[in-house]
């Protein structure tokens, strides 16, 4: 066998499938815990600069978000271990259906593996969801405040309704108690919120941390598929009569 017949061999043992996800799942998970870490210290400075004067009305949320932040430690570790162990299962089952490496044979504890990692990944695609949904509620919050901002600028000077009348109330969301001062933010006040560096940077990195999100649910979605057709393949390999009755 020469060297080309030798590449395009070992060019059909990749997963190709399982490498497309493992790439998009990394970069999905990177952009995700990235961004979402710096985009929440920004939210938590514009919340204690603009919104809560007393430390004492935002402490627990100050907590949520920095255990938030170290969950995201967590989750961008998994992801890399799993990421790597799913490509790699993916090799050892395209090996299984080429039969690159002479006669191959499968066993029930090989078959029990790739059964966990269906159930894994699809409980993983639906936990990611539910990531996927909740990333989005910033971003909607840091739309209705850039679009009431915007619609200050746009405001014309011979209506009867004035900026100063045009408010972002966040404590409707719950973030902090109805109690807490000032709470909101109007006219010239909130238009310089939305000019600062914190909201600007804070508003694009949600937006990105919510892309993330919704890449690793398409990578975990193509990890359902693959998962689930290697595990057939390897249920049909261990079958004496497989040559017969495929």
């Amino acid at each position: 066998m020469g060297c080309f017949e030798c590449c395009i061999k070992c060019l059909g043992g990749v997963p190709y499938a399982s490498l497309v996800a493992t790439i998009l799942c990394f970069s999905g998970v990177a952009l995700f815990c990235g961004c979402g870490h710096v985009a929440l210290t920004g939210t938590v400075a514009i919340l204690e600069q603009h919104f809560s004067s007393n430390p004492s009305d935002h402490v627990f949320l100050t907590e949520v978000i920095q255990l938030m932040q170290y969950v995201i430690y967590g989750i961008a570790s998994f992801f890399f271990l799993y990421g790597i162990i799913l490509l790699a299962e993916g090799f050892y089952t395209t090996s299984a259906v080429k039969e690159l490496h002479s006669e191959f044979k499968t066993t029930a504890c090989g078959r029990c593996i790739s059964g966990m990692f269906v159930f894994l990944t699809y409980i993983l695609g639906v936990a990611w969801l539910g990531v996927f949904g909740f990333s989005a509620i910033p971003v909607f919050m840091f739309y209705n405040m850039w679009s009431s901002c915007e619609v200050i600028k746009a405001l014309p000077t011979n209506l009867t309704t004035t900026a100063d009348q045009i408010c972002v109330d966040i404590r409707q969301f719950g973030i902090i108690p109805w109690n807490a001062l000032p709470g909101k933010a109007c006219g010239q006040a909130l238009e310089q919120i939305c000019n600062s560096n914190e909201f600007y940077m804070s508003y694009h990195l949600f937006i990105v941390a919510c892309a993330g999100a919704g890449a690793t649910v398409i990578a975990l979605l193509i990890y359902m598929m693959a998962t689930t057709y290697n595990y057939a393949v390897l249920k049909f390999k261990s079958r004496e009569d497989c040559c017969t009755k495929f």
